[in-house]
């Protein structure tokens, strides 16, 4: 049976229309209810874009891109990204129902004529109280946690202070990070 080119053009409207439809909303820049910040982060570097979780959810944990030490003659960048997971995982994610609230960074202080590394490792509580703690570099102190997301409302988001590559000079990688909350 062959269509007619009536019904054919119908059809081909829908396909059109579904294939530009935008996609489900998420969060955006005017959203979040606060941001975290810690006092200890690196000074190295310009900060991105915020980032927001797709579908307007909520980060329940966070995995970390951390460079393994390079030796004694190495250049040593320690934190080079976070990621925020937004479905619970088999570690680093908060138990079911919470989502991430408060966090801390491991930051190294500047050495001078030494190999600097800035931000190593990154901690989080979720709403519920549990601890997380990412697998990053052992070098420098925790700072302290950041103020938590007002009653209610959950991380959101994320911005982050890299460093470019310095080409022949000390690397860094990440040296600060940012959360936003939304409800």
């Amino acid at each position: 049976m062959a269509l007619s080119p009536r019904l054919v053009a119908l059809v081909a409207l829908v396909a059109s229309v579904a294939l530009v439809a935008p996609p489900a909303r998420g969060w955006d820049s005017d959203a979040p209810t606060a941001t975290l910040a810690v006092t200890n982060g690196g000074q190295w570097g310009q900060w991105g874009d915020p980032e927001f979780c797709p579908g307007r959810g909520y980060a329940r944990g966070f995995q970390l891109k951390v460079e393994p030490h390079k030796g004694f003659f190495g250049d040593d960048t320690g934190l080079n990204g976070v990621r925020l997971l937004l479905t619970a995982g088999d570690t680093g994610s908060c138990p079911p129902g919470q989502r991430l609230v408060s966090f801390r960074l491991r930051v190294e202080e500047p050495l001078g004529l030494w190999d600097d590394t800035a931000a190593n490792a990154m901690a989080a509580i979720c709403s519920g109280g549990s601890l997380l703690e990412g697998r990053g570099g052992p070098q420098g102190a925790w700072g302290n946690w950041s103020v938590p997301c007002p009653p209610g409302a959950g991380v959101c988001g994320l911005r982050t202070r890299l460093e470019p590559p310095q080409r022949g000079g000390d690397d860094t990688g990440l040296n600060d990070v940012e959360l936003y909350c939304c409800s």
